[in-house]
């Protein structure tokens, strides 16, 4: 059995101590960040697969100009958890899926994704998930009401 002395030792440590600075320079170097549209993607697969819904209004559907030129069209709705009211705006331009943005109307109820700890991380719309709802139930009209048989619902009359 050799045993190694010392400076043995060192030297060992220092080569170990290189190759290991080489790979992190390698990985930094080489290593793809993720774009901003990559993270907000994944934040909002991660609120589809994992968020609480909540009923909401959408407020305002708006086209906004970015620093770089580019328009961006913003959604802008307001929901209530446990007494606090949040107001948000999601960025619809670069969902997958969403044909037309006209098709969103602003005044009408949607539903809402959030995370349960952090409540104002929220999304209306994904790619595969849409909270945003066709329009208001519409209830049936009756011209004459009393030419209704009611007699079954009003125990005492008929």
């Amino acid at each position: 059995m050799t045993h190694l002395n010392a400076n043995e030792w060192q030297v060992a440590a220092g080569i170990a101590l290189m190759v290991l600075l080489g790979a992190l320079a390698f990985w930094l170097v080489f290593h793809r960040r993720k774009t901003a549209e990559e993270i907000e993607r994944a934040r909002r697969q991660f609120l589809v697969h994992s968020g609480r819904l909540v009923d909401g209004m959408s407020l305002d559907v708006c086209k906004v100009e970015a620093k770089d030129g580019r328009a961006l069209t913003m959604l802008i709705y307001s929901y209530r958890i446990g007494g606090v009211d949040y107001e948000c705006a999601q960025d619809l331009t670069n969902i997958r899926g969403l044909e037309d943005a006209a098709h969103v109307r602003a005044g009408f109820p949607c539903t809402v994704r959030y995370q349960p700890g952090n409540p104002q991380n929220s999304i209306v719309m994904a790619e595969e998930w849409s909270g945003m709802r066709e329009g208001l139930p519409v209830l049936p009209t009756f011209e004459d009401p009393e030419s209704l048989h009611m007699s079954p619902l009003r125990p005492g009359r008929g």
